[in-house]
């Protein structure tokens, strides 16, 4: 799965004591959660939303713990394809993994954040982000390589330009 993070410059919300006004603005930043018309510190349906509550309420109230989608339908009152929807999300930022599980004799795949704890999950998500801003800048290297290339080597003659006939002097009109 690709990594999709949104960049933003933003300064950092460490001045702000509230843990679930921090939430909501860094879960913005990142394009785990859509702009909306709430402003940051406000009570507003954001709180209330899916994703947020997947978050909150699930992955970091207890992040070491796999939660099963079954679990996480029960718990949101929502159904398996919204859950992984929102999972799917959360993996391309590469907040979490997987975890086997056995149930009933059956393989089951359980989600946590990345190793239990999200400070550790948000050190592999920005080595990510750095491969991969990394590789950007080895492509605009390649492209300014090209574009000085180009711009060194004389205009190709155009197919389609008129011909001109030069005429000697003296020669027969």
């Amino acid at each position: 799965m690709p990594l999709e993070l949104a960049l933003r410059y933003s300064t950092p919300l460490t001045p702000i004591p509230d843990l679930d006004e921090v939430l909501r603005e860094f879960l913005r930043l990142v394009g785990y959660l859509p702009e909306g018309e709430e402003g940051r510190g406000s009570e507003g349906p954001v709180a209330q939303s899916l994703a947020y509550r997947l978050v909150h309420d699930c992955l970091l109230r207890d992040p070491a713990r796999p939660w099963y989608v079954d679990e996480l339908t029960a718990v949101l009152k929502t159904s398996k394809p919204t859950v992984y929807r929102h999972i799917n999300k959360l993996k391309s930022l590469d907040l979490l993994e997987e975890v086997g599980g056995v149930a009933n004799g059956k393989g089951r795949k359980g989600y946590r954040l990345r190793y239990g704890n999200l400070a550790r999950a948000w050190d592999f998500t920005e080595a990510n982000a750095q491969n991969a801003l990394r590789r950007y800048r080895e492509t605009v290297n390649h492209l300014q390589t090209l574009i000085e290339k180009r711009a060194s080597e004389p205009p190709p003659k155009s197919p389609n330009a008129p011909r001109v006939l030069v005429r000697e002097r003296g020669a027969n009109r």
